[in-house]
């Protein structure tokens, strides 16, 4: 069964394709596994085996009334990599998936990571504070909670429409399938844990955590990201890891796993076939 569980009995639903050295996928915020369906297929198919979960209270994982913060989804992704006993991984996370990954590292080393990739992500701290003043303002989370619960499914079907996939943009067309897609599984993920995970991505300082990073470092990032805007996350993260290797999509939005799929999976191939612990 594609199941594991976490020491709270929390079943974790996962994908394993594949054979290889391990290439281990965490999604973003509301989605689950199946948004790296594009990556997951190329990496597979080029001789690595990758592993995708749902992360607990999104897709086929299951809810939990507790647990909707970053530590527990840092601990859970140590529960699969233990249990599916991964060595020399590469961890690579999309959006809330890379402070995951970027949690996992400060709270469980690096003992069986080979690389990391961040795309797309929150690291170091989306949250505007006095410590932290180039970051987004509360409000601004403020609304998407509130959204979540007026009417999430609008809020979703917005998301999809404009900014995630960069719609609002002159010029741009995301196809409805995508859009659909994104829609499907935000309404997968449970409305507690999804509202709750609002708050575990965007007021969650990954600054330590990216600082214990000590192994090759990828960072990828568009510059017209409008939900995590590059200059608060992507460029900031690549500053702060030792040694991390910035590569910047000019136009992108925050959905380059669809938008950018191909690029994306030649530019995590190439980090796969050249970096080394």
């Amino acid at each position: 069964m594609p199941f594991i569980s976490t020491p709270d009995g929390t079943r974790i639903f996962h994908k394993d394709y594949g054979s290889g050295r391990p290439v281990v996928l965490s999604h973003g915020w509301p989605l689950n596994s199946d948004s790296w369906e594009a990556q997951a297929l190329f990496l597979a198919s080029h001789g690595y085996r990758v592993v995708a979960h749902d992360r607990r209270g999104h897709g086929r994982s299951d809810a939990t009334w507790l647990g909707n913060e970053m530590d527990t989804y840092a601990d859970d992704l140590a529960a699969l990599i233990e249990k599916l006993d991964l060595r020399d991984a590469t961890l690579v996370g999309f959006s809330t998936g890379g402070g995951e990954v970027a949690r996992y590292v400060g709270r469980h080393g690096t003992a069986r990571v080979r690389q990391v990739a961040l795309i797309s992500a929150v690291p170091p701290y989306m949250l505007k504070t006095g410590d932290n003043p180039g970051g987004v303002p509360v409000e601004v989370f403020d609304a998407l909670r509130a959204g979540s619960l007026h009417d999430r499914a609008q809020l979703y079907r917005d998301l999809a429409d404009g900014p995630f996939f960069g719609g609002n943009r002159p010029g741009a067309d995301p196809s409805q399938g995508a859009r659909d897609a994104f829609w499907r599984q935000g309404m997968q993920s449970d409305h507690r844990s999804a509202y709750e995970c609002v708050a575990a991505f965007s007021a969650t300082d990954f600054r330590a955590d990216l600082d214990a990073i000590d192994v090759p470092a990828l960072v990828v990032h568009g510059d017209d990201d409008q939900i995590v805007p590059f200059e608060v996350g992507g460029k900031c993260s690549a500053a702060l890891i030792r040694d991390a290797e910035l590569k910047v999509y000019a136009g992108a939005p925050h959905g380059i796993t669809h938008t950018h799929s191909e690029r994306l999976g030649r530019d995590l191939l190439d980090f796969l076939n050249g970096g080394s612990h």
